[in-house]
């Protein structure tokens, strides 16, 4: 019974990422928001839902190999995967402000959580860190929005080759984004769900099934979200979902579950951390050398992802 509700998560997760990227894209278009905005905002929070249910709902049980692992397991899944194949299909141009800013970012709250892992706890006061961090990068992100406002029109055109109709009324567009969301939602539960059980039955570890099966379970919104974007031209958007779901990930979910119960980190967990940290500076190099991704780029991430994933269950 649990392979029927994981093929049925399955369902939920692709069609409702395929819905929520268009009417994403249509909220860009009507409002004069740049793509990367939506990406970096919406997208991101909409892909992110099952990972802060799982951390938070584990937070709450007292499972903090659970909660840790599904962050950090998601957050290079989303890389090595999800922008590994996403490049592998299509060159992903990254712009300068991502690079620039969001990347950076990314990378800092890498090393917080890397910092504030040594004693393997995160206190309280460090997850309300935390939070302060997740409250700046969503002030800087709308501040972006509104000065790069007047060049989004021409950007917005430039999205022509969407196979998203041009006349999609406001009802339509809020509609489209709304179904996407409860179907990526519904979906990363129902997948995570299934297959945890499906694991259990192995003997797997929680911290091995947060890793590997739940990680895997609550990113696959980004990874359908990308790649569709991908398919469909918006690279931007492919892009910064990811960016902005593994910012979202380490400041929003890990702050919040610290906030409500401070976290004991185990010391295998401490060492994918520091395997976050080192791909996520992998990122940085490779986008920063070219200002894109490239398939050879792709091929690199996937291959490590399957290394590291070797080393994690034989050890």
């Amino acid at each position: 019974m649990s392979f029927i509700f994981l093929l049925i998560g399955f369902f939920f997760l692709i069609k409702g990422a395929d819905f929520f990227v268009e009417g994403a894209v249509s909220i860009a278009r009507k409002f004069n928001v740049p793509s990367m905005i939506i990406g970096l905002t919406i997208v991101a929070m909409g892909t992110s839902a099952p990972e802060a249910a799982v951390s938070i709902t584990s937070s709450l049980a007292g499972q903090n190999d659970m909660s840790v692992a599904n962050v950090v397991g998601s957050n290079f899944f989303n890389i090595l995967i999800v922008l590994g194949i996403s490049s592998i299909l299509k060159n992903l141009p990254v712009q300068k402000n991502t690079i620039n800013k969001d990347t950076p970012l990314l990378i800092i709250s890498c090393a917080l959580l890397l910092l504030f892992s040594f004693n393997l706890n995160i206190n309280r006061i460090e997850g309300l860190v935390f939070l302060a961090f997740f409250v700046y990068f969503s002030i800087t992100t709308i501040k972006n929005a509104k000065k790069n406002n007047n060049e989004s029109t021409n950007e917005a055109a430039t999205t022509a080759e969407l196979e998203i109709k041009d006349d999609m009324s406001i009802f339509k567009t809020i509609l489209f984004s709304i179904i996407g969301i409860i179907g990526i939602v519904l979906g990363g539960d129902m997948v995570v769900d299934s297959a945890t059980k499906i694991a259990t039955t192995f003997g797997m570890s929680a911290n091995l099934i947060g890793l590997t099966i739940v990680a895997l379970g609550t990113s696959l919104p980004e990874f359908v979200t990308s790649v569709i974007a991908t398919k469909k031209g918006e690279t931007e958007i492919a892009i910064g979902n990811i960016i902005g779901s593994n910012i979202f990930n380490i400041l929003l979910i890990l702050g919040l579950a610290a906030s409500i119960t401070p976290i004991t980190i185990s010391m295998f967990a401490f060492i994918d951390i520091i395997f976050m940290t080192f791909i996520t500076l992998l990122l940085f190099l490779f986008i920063k050398k070219n200002n894109s991704l490239s398939k050879v780029q792709g091929y690199i991430f996937v291959i490590i992802y399957i290394a590291y994933m070797t080393y994690t269950i034989i050890r």
